[in-house]
């Protein structure tokens, strides 16, 4: 729920219904969306299970700290912190540190550069595309042959880097810090799918592959991912990912996202909100002025206008048959329970004029049905 305290930065997200399928900064995420007049559904798809307590991960801290790593490899922010926490707690913080002194430290993009810079050391190497695959190449042909590496790994500690090293005859010792779990609340998760199938949901933002990956089997055992699609498709459903590796998932069943520049959250947020406030969703050129749809309503020439559900679903089918007309039967298909009274789409379509403020943008096609009354038919997607 919104904080009603909380300074409102802009209305480009008035009237979007945004799911956020994350874990980790989840309520930090929410409440950039929010200040841009979002309403927000959390759905966290996994959950991050750290590994804190794990003796294995202090174990092998203090093998490096007996005998130094020649490279270090950061693949995630999140890990490579919650690496030194743990060290920190258990007293070794300093000696890891300095353990690291004369090492190589190398990191798979951005967000793991950042976490190596807060805990007090310096990226030697940074792998823009964020891929293990360029981090990989990037060691091999440096030359890892007796080299000491410590590879910290992601959640799912499938990115085959140690494979890579061992097979070039570097010495690696393997370090995962947290791992992915289960979601919170799965039944959150299905209905967010379910809704997301059925038009209630504007955008969905993902943070991380594996949640991805989760989000989309949640959709294919619903049935309804040949929904998402076709809503991806037509505009009328944005996912946004953090960056490429994030979007991998989705791309790979034919979803395709925006993805975006610099894989940070905040970047992720200016994205949506340049792409719903900066004219970049499906539209209408309209004698009333552009006309967008939101699931819970209209944006008519740069002003939200909160509809019914029904009221939605009508324009909806107005907004998608772009000033073609549309018959009172394909209209009545639209209205739940609607059976065969006629008068049911004309009261719905009267109750939208009245919301809308404009009678004449839905224009009455004697015996044949309604159309929106665009400049242009055909006009911009």
């Amino acid at each position: 729920m919104s904080d009603p305290n909380r300074p409102v930065l802009s209305a480009a997200l008035d009237g979007c219904t945004i799911v956020i399928a994350v874990d980790r900064r989840s309520g930090e995420l929410a409440a950039a969306l929010e200040r841009h007049g979002a309403t927000v559904r959390r759905a966290p798809a996994l959950t991050i299970v750290p590994h804190i307590d794990d003796e294995a991960l202090l174990a092998r801290t203090r093998e490096l700290i007996e005998n130094p790593p020649d490279v270090v490899v950061a693949t995630t922010g999140v890990g490579f912190r919650g690496w030194m926490e743990a060290a920190d707690e258990a007293g070794m913080l300093d000696d890891l540190h300095a353990a690291f002194a004369k090492a190589q430290i190398v990191a798979r993009g951005p967000k793991a550069r950042g976490a190596i810079q807060q805990a007090g050391l310096t990226a030697d190497w940074v792998a823009e595309s964020e891929t293990s695959a360029e981090l990989g190449e990037f060691l091999l042909a440096e030359g890892v042959a007796g080299r000491r590496i410590a590879v910290q790994h992601h959640g799912s500690g499938a990115d085959g880097l140690d494979e890579l090293f061992e097979g070039d005859g570097a010495d690696v010792v393997s370090l995962t810090v947290y791992r992915w779990g289960p979601p919170p609340d799965p039944e959150t998760v299905r209905r967010s799918v379910v809704a997301t199938g059925s038009g209630e949901v504007d955008a969905v933002l993902f943070t991380s592959a594996p949640g991805a990956h989760e989000w989309v089997a949640a959709a294919r055992r619903e049935g309804v991912l040949g929904d998402i699609r076709e809503l991806v498709h037509t505009g009328r459903v944005l996912l946004a990912a953090v960056g490429p590796i994030t979007a991998g998932p989705l791309e790979e069943v034919g979803l395709e996202p925006l993805v975006a520049e610099r894989g940070r959250l905040g970047s992720l947020v200016r994205a949506v909100v340049t792409h719903f406030g900066g004219g970049h969703a499906p539209s209408r050129d309209t004698t009333a002025g552009r006309l967008e749809l939101r699931s819970s309503g209209a944006v008519l020439d740069g002003r939200f206008i909160p509809l019914s559900r029904t009221g939605t679903d009508v324009l909806g089918v107005l907004f998608d048959a772009d000033g073609s007309v549309v018959s009172r039967s394909e209209l009545q298909c639209a209205l739940p329970r609607s059976g065969d009274n006629t008068h049911a789409v004309e009261m719905a379509v009267a109750r939208v004029r009245e919301a809308l403020g404009v009678p004449d943008l839905i224009k009455t096609v004697v015996k044949r049905g309604y159309r929106l009354n665009v400049v242009e038919p055909g006009g911009s997607l």
